[in-house]
């Protein structure tokens, strides 16, 4: 009999929860003002777009990042929102775009002429062991009368090659980074912002023993 009565109550206890219904209020003058009026737009950081779109450009293909940044000014310039045609700046960007293919070049044509000459070595090095020491006639090295001397030749110019690489690799991550900073800074303002400060001030230089010596000096203050 318990059970019975027990399983009732909490069959009805169920059913009254389950029948209750949220009822949702009526929303006040001030809320349906807030639905009605659009919210305003979010901050948009133009300087990490550019930014962002000119790292991609320039980790595709050097100079394409500086390209980007070129188009950035001209577009400037057509929506008046520079003054002047910006010769300086455009310039600028153009020695950039030569100055990366101009050293990409020069580096490329050294890897490959040090490569060319390693390999030149090598080879010889391989033919005199296979042919007890004696030069390749057909080689251009039989003026090498001592293998040392083709060992330092082929460590030298493995070196050059090896440096050469490394040079290349420099060159395309400052065309990253410039392409980078360059449009990145091109958004920056800070003119409302920047400011200092200079005020006299002493600068406590010895606390030994108990003495202290107070020096006279200027404190610098940066607003940012």
């Amino acid at each position: 009999m318990r059970f019975i009565l027990l399983f009732f109550l909490i069959l009805f206890t169920f059913t009254a929860l389950k029948a209750q219904k949220r009822v949702r209020e009526k929303p006040t003058a001030e809320e349906n003002n807030k639905i009605d009026t659009l919210a305003a737009p979010a901050y948009v950081n133009r300087g990490n777009i550019a930014a962002k779109k000119a790292i991609n450009r320039s980790l595709i293909l050097p100079g394409l990042g500086q390209a980007y940044n070129y188009k950035l000014i001209v577009d400037d310039i057509k929506n008046n929102r520079t003054e002047g045609k910006a010769f300086g700046k455009k310039l600028a960007i153009i020695g950039k775009i030569g100055g990366i293919y101009v050293a990409g070049t020069m580096l490329t044509l050294s890897y490959i002429d040090n490569n060319k000459k390693y390999r030149l070595f090598l080879k010889e090095l391989q033919y005199r062991e296979l042919h007890a020491d004696a030069p390749d006639p057909n080689g251009s090295l039989t003026a090498y009368k001592d293998k040392s001397a083709l060992y330092t030749g082929k460590a030298v110019y493995k070196n050059n090659r090896e440096v050469v690489l490394i040079f290349l690799g420099v060159t395309y991550g400052i065309n990253v980074l410039d392409a980078y900073i360059t449009a990145r800074l091109k958004y920056l303002n800070v003119e409302d912002r920047l400011g200092f400060d200079i005020r006299p001030t002493f600068i406590n230089s010895n606390t030994m023993l108990g003495y202290n010596s107070f020096t006279p000096a200027l404190k610098l203050t940066l607003k940012l």
